[in-house]
């Protein structure tokens, strides 16, 4: 059994989350789920330029952490840009779901 996920510190919300391609309906689209805590990573690495131990210290995680999370996020938004797919940000931090019935991780409600 892995070891549970330690809570990341996200000092900024995104005003928009779902990012398309223009001319074709969401509903048509696959969708890339990108993390809060990888926008908040990618946010303070490539937008404020910090170095990964920066951002470590920022998000209350490790460097090697950052370094993963960093690289999950990467590949999501390329495969997003390239692939033509919808990129929703999650709204919610990283904490490990419950898992009860209903509607599946990751899933849209029918359009």
């Amino acid at each position: 059994m892995p070891r549970p996920t330690k809570p990341r510190t996200v000092g900024h919300s995104p005003d928009v989350w779902y990012f398309k391609p223009r001319g074709v309906p969401l509903c048509d689209l696959e969708e890339v789920v990108l993390g809060l805590d990888e926008t908040e990573a990618l946010r303070l690495a490539d937008l404020q330029g910090h170095s990964q131990q920066e951002v470590s210290e920022q998000m209350g995680v490790s460097r090697a952490t950052v370094g993963r999370i960093l690289e999950s996020a990467r590949k999501k938004v390329a495969e997003a840009l390239v692939r033509g797919k919808a990129l929703r940000i999650d709204r919610e931090p990283k904490t490990p779901p419950p898992r009860t019935g209903g509607q599946k991780r990751g899933t849209r409600p029918d359009c």
